[in-house]
């Protein structure tokens, strides 16, 4: 990725206070506060003026007592936020990231990050905030860059980060994955839906019942209540999905509600976190539909 001519966008002439530069004064103390780094998907609101705020007067009291205080600026790139912004900005004009090109992309994101980054650096002048702009970073600066990829690959060789399933939230529109804080929940009333399966092995036939028909093709197992009288005896057996005719092993998890439908659940790992936890309690394949 091009990166900007400076780091942080700054002119090279700007104007700051010299007490507000830390001098890395090694006869002082050092105090140091980073700002929570604002994201670069437009301006900053009320929360950041009072945590700033008291930031700045923790930075200017040590300051007074004689530490080598340093409050540092900083911004976050944001990455999936502020393409969001910037995918909008484009469909206003009529156009979408696939008719720019990669490269014509990165130089609008550029664009977008100077454009808002000089309004935040307005906003915290305008607060009054004693950062000193001669440090200020970027979290997609270089040295950002090589920090995070050397502590991945350090944690990496240590074994504290590995590979592994795990369901995600995906965005249909940007085409990538997102973070739990980045999805907006809602209820939405359901239907339920009845299904009859048949066990392999007696024949018998029983009801589940779901809000959920589509999922079925994902489905890697029936689960009931241990405790439930009803299905106690299908345990350890198996029954046939109507949707695909699989045959599903039958099997017994205290995450089961007795009370709610029919008492027996279709389980889709793919498909819902309970559901995926289930699978992994039972080493059962979690494989989409």
């Amino acid at each position: 990725m091009k990166k900007e001519s400076t780091a942080i966008g700054l002119k090279k002439d700007i104007s700051l206070p010299v007490i507000f530069r830390s001098a890395g004064d090694k006869s002082k103390d050092p105090f140091t506060i980073v700002i929570p780094p604002p994201n670069v998907t437009g301006k900053l609101h009320i929360g950041h003026a009072w945590d700033n705020t008291l930031q700045d007067i923790l930075t200017r009291y040590k300051r007074m007592q004689g530490y080598d205080a340093l409050f540092l600026p900083g911004m976050d790139h944001a990455g999936i936020a502020t393409q969001a912004k910037i995918d909008a900005r484009l469909k206003e004009q009529g156009i979408s990231r696939y008719d720019l090109g990669r490269e014509e992309y990165l130089k609008r994101a550029w664009q977008w990050k100077a454009e808002y980054a000089a309004k935040i650096r307005e906003q915290w002048s305008k607060l009054g905030n004693s950062v000193d702009y001669t440090r200020e970073r970027f979290t997609m600066d270089d040295q950002m860059n090589r920090a995070v990829r050397h502590v991945f690959t350090q944690l990496y060789n240590e074994g504290l980060i590995y590979r592994g399933y795990r369901i995600i939230n995906w965005d249909p529109e940007a085409m990538t994955a997102l973070s739990n804080i980045e999805v907006i929940y809602q209820e939405d009333k359901g239907k339920m839906y009845y299904f009859n399966y048949k066990v392999v092995e007696t024949g018998k036939t029983f009801t589940i019942a779901t809000t959920r028909p589509e999922t079925m093709f994902g489905d890697v197992c029936v689960v009931v209540h241990p405790d439930d009288e009803r299905f106690k005896d299908m345990i350890g057996l198996h029954a046939i999905n109507p949707a695909n005719q699989e045959s599903l092993p039958i099997i017994a998890d205290s995450y089961i509600d007795m009370s709610f439908g029919t008492g027996a659940m279709k389980c889709t790992p793919a498909h819902d976190p309970n559901d995926f936890a289930i699978a992994e309690r039972h080493h059962l394949d979690k494989h989409e539909s």
